[in-house]
């Protein structure tokens, strides 16, 4: 399922307020009811929201991320021109290293035409798609590999990763909670990506407005650690706040 924008702000509302009625719903999208219900059942049934008597809710789990494949379809949109805008600010010339996730999935396919590129990268989907560019060096790290969204996660990729100091870290994220940690749900991917911003000149944050006030149980950094975000739309309170005391450049990509 690819959501339509009228599903994408429904899961945007929702994230953003925790829970909410399918009444209130209804009056925020401007549709009826039944139109409402409609859409919860298909996102609920991909597994993208949570149902409870009369409201929805985020999906539950701090323990476990929702499939590949639902979030490769999820605001695809707003991955894309993240992507674009990632890649407009990547310049020819650099190192760098991406990790696992459907949006630095969509930004090694907006880097397929730059040049000079020497990348690093635990995600066989990023080193397939920028294989494919001749001026493009692509360095895959080793060890386990996760069959459900082709990661490399474990010691020895962290070990393989501490031999490189690179231009720029491109990560991804699963969730920002409101007091500003960045968290993810497999404790060996948090370890391999804390290895990635630690061998960084640059950490850049790539997040669409979905990650922002989703739990999940491991914390991988704080925002401070981070030098540039982009994003898909201005984010939520308090994040404006916390980007601010942090000091991180916050780009929106343009629609």
């Amino acid at each position: 399922m690819s959501p339509n924008p009228r599903q994408l702000t429904l899961l945007t509302v929702v994230q953003a307020q925790g829970s909410v009625t399918v009444e209130q719903l209804a009056a925020t999208l401007g549709v009826t009811l039944q139109t409402v219900r409609r859409d919860v059942q298909r996102l609920a049934d991909e597994g993208l929201l949570a149902r409870f008597h009369g409201g929805v809710r985020p999906p539950s789990s701090t323990t476990e991320n929702i499939a590949h494949k639902q979030r490769e379809s999820l605001n695809a949109d707003g991955k894309a021109r993240i992507a674009l805008s990632v890649a407009a600010a990547v310049p020819n010339d650099c190192s760098l290293i991406l990790n696992i996730g459907t949006t630095t999935e969509a930004i090694a396919r907006a880097l397929s035409r730059h040049s000079g590129l020497r990348v690093i990268t635990n995600n066989l989907n990023v080193a397939s798609i920028l294989s494919t560019n001749p001026k493009c060096e692509v360095i895959v790290v080793g060890g386990v590999v996760r069959g459900r969204d082709q990661g490399i996660v474990g010691e020895a990729a962290v070990d393989f990763i501490r031999q490189f100091k690179v231009d720029i870290a491109l990560i991804g994220i699963s969730a920002i909670e409101p007091d500003g940690s960045l968290r993810d749900y497999d404790y060996r991917e948090v370890k391999v990506s804390q290895t990635i911003m630690a061998h960084a000149r640059e950490v850049w944050l790539a997040a669409d407005l979905s990650k922002f006030k989703r739990p999940a149980m491991v914390e991988v950094a704080t925002l401070d650690q981070i030098d540039r975000l982009f994003t898909d739309a201005h984010p939520p309170d308090p994040f404006p706040a916390l980007l601010a005391e942090a000091q991180v450049r916050l780009t929106v990509a343009a629609h």
